[in-house]
């Protein structure tokens, strides 16, 4: 007979964010609680909630920074002291055909002492739970394999590994959709073709709820990725033409919402402010889709006029007008470009990311309900891929009252000299770290490491020590900037294209605006961290909100 369900409890996750823990350990009551709990908020919200993420053993609940702390978190333990233990009865059977040829294969046969025949076999027949989605899209969490082949994560995650990779750690099974990082091991393959497809409904061949088994085989289906795009609708005309793609440039806006129950994350630009604000210079709206470039600027030839502003950080760039020598670019200032002209962006960069705006957006397919690209499941911008030479950028048309000359001063966001310090608020595992290591947490230098993306920066320095076991912790929801810490002791700020779910400690979570002057760090950039309240977390990321909406 099961036992009484113990107490929910909260945990911090930064100014936007918290989470409803149910316990620490894989089980189906606690998991059956969580997605409970995620259905009556959808049912039930707060004032100012946005959505929530169930998992093994806990909810992640997104709000507007501006609602009343403790009344959500009042209505949300209400509602969790409701939630049902009882699991449901398994919704489908799904058979996946695998080929188990991982490279950590033999690492579990030698762990359990069993032939690495024995261990397919072990894997292969038994029945899987689908106990919750996250990660990155399409991606389920499975439980429980055999104990005999149980396995901790890596110390250090791989920086990626293929589409279709089946994987395992503390006795959880996963399939990854798309070549991505990870620190579970890998035991084999999957079609990956079988794990995401947007023109099914839903795009997954299995949700929450669902069993799973794997049958071997020795091959797998020839694999073809290749997916058309879909055409861009609307008013628009092919204004931009991409004569060299630079470093990383993509299509992105404010990000996509509403999606975290397919794991899907925000993405969007990487420092939402410059682009907001490069938007307001050619008069779009704020939500606009524009260009976020990376390091080393792309080359684009104006095949039409049109009305451009640069904002976010200056890689000094020119505008080479037909016949004219080339002509410096003024940040946050609405200019003209004839046709015919070419804009570069030749360096040397004072920060990571520029962001450009063209009055009308730029009109590529909305996926999801954004234009962001998202290259690791290829979703949005163009084909959901980096520019490249050739590539044509379809523009909207140019909004009413949009002029010339229009100057934002708020536009220019200078790096600051000096060590860049990051506020964070403690949580949601703050718990998993000794007291001295949070204690000497501001004394720490960092540098941001050259393996840094859109999914995270790393950071390169003193390494943080966690407590004793504490280095896992079974598989939750990640805040938007949450500072996860694996094994190594080397932390990893979590960025727009973050896996939403994860299961290394996390630290704290970086206060928002500080989160878009990290986006703006160069590779070696010094950084530090500063330990602030909760409170002190909420004043300032609404202080910067009313500072932002009071520019233009």
């Amino acid at each position: 007979m099961a036992g009484t369900p113990s107490e929910p409890r909260i945990r911090g996750g930064g100014e936007s964010a918290f989470v409803v823990e149910f316990g620490d350990r894989i089980s189906l009551e606690l998991n059956a609680r969580a997605t409970a709990l995620a259905q009556l908020l959808d049912e039930e919200p707060f004032e100012g909630y946005r959505e929530s993420l169930p998992s093994y053993r806990s909810v992640l609940v997104l709000h507007d920074p501006a609602a009343d702390p403790k009344a959500i978190r009042k209505h949300a333990l209400r509602l969790a002291r409701r939630a049902s233990p009882e699991a449901p009865p398994p919704r489908r059977r799904i058979e996946i055909p695998c080929v188990y040829d991982g490279e950590d294969l033999p690492l579990l046969a030698e762990r359990s002492g069993l032939p690495v025949e024995e261990v397919v076999r072990l894997h292969a027949g038994r029945d899987y739970r689908v106990l919750a989605m996250g990660f990155v899209p399409g991606f389920a969490y499975m439980g429980m394999m055999d104990p005999r082949l149980d396995v901790s994560r890596r110390a250090t995650p791989r920086l990626r590994v293929p589409a279709g990779s089946l994987i395992t750690a503390r006795r959880q099974v996963g399939i990854y959709p798309w070549e991505a990082p990870t620190g579970w091991r890998v035991l084999g393959r999957v079609d990956p073709r079988l794990l995401w497809n947007l023109d099914r409904r839903p795009p997954t061949p299995y949700l929450a709820g669902d069993v799973v088994r794997f049958a071997p085989v020795s091959r797998l289906p020839e694999s073809d990725s290749t997916r058309p795009a879909p055409a861009p609708t609307g008013d628009f005309d092919t204004r931009i033409e991409v004569e060299k793609g630079g470093l990383l440039t993509t299509v992105q806006d404010l990000g996509r919402f509403g999606h975290l129950h397919l794991a899907v994350p925000r993405s969007g630009a990487s420092d939402p402010v410059s682009l907001r604000l490069a938007n307001r210079a050619v008069g779009n709206p704020d939500t606009a889709a524009g260009l976020e470039m990376t390091l080393v600027g792309p080359v684009l030839r104006f095949r039409g006029a049109a009305l451009f502003a640069l904002g976010g950080a200056d890689h000094r760039a020119v505008l080479q007008l037909p016949g004219r020598p080339p002509w410096r670019v003024p940040l946050g200032t609405s200019i003209r470009a004839p046709a015919g002209s070419v804009l570069r962006f030749p360096g040397p960069p004072a920060g990571l990311r520029p962001y450009l705006a063209v009055a009308g957006g730029i009109a590529a397919p909305a996926v999801l309900g954004s234009r962001s690209t998202y290259r690791l499941a290829r979703l949005g911008g163009l084909e959901g891929r980096r520019l490249r030479a050739g590539d044509r950028l379809p523009v909207g048309p140019e909004p009413p009252g949009a002029r010339e000359h229009r100057y934002l001063p708020e536009a220019i966001r200078l790096p600051a000299s000096g060590a860049l310090r990051l506020r964070i608020s403690l949580g949601p595992q703050e718990d998993c770290f000794p007291p001295q290591c949070l204690a000497e947490l501001p004394n720490l230098r960092f540098r941001v490491s050259g393996d840094s993306n859109r999914m995270g920066v790393r950071l390169e320095g003193p390494r943080l020590t966690h407590t004793p076991g504490g280095d896992e912790i079974v598989s939750d929801g990640s805040p938007p900037g949450a500072v996860q810490v694996p094994a190594s002791g080397q932390p990893i700020v979590m960025g727009p294209d973050q896996g939403v779910t994860g299961g290394y400690p996390k630290l704290g979570v970086v206060v928002e605006p500080d989160l878009h002057r990290l986006a703006q760090a160069l590779p070696g950039s010094e950084v530090a961290f500063d330990v602030v309240s909760p409170d002190e977390t909420r004043r300032i990321a609404l202080e910067e909100r009313a500072r932002i909406a009071a520019v233009g």
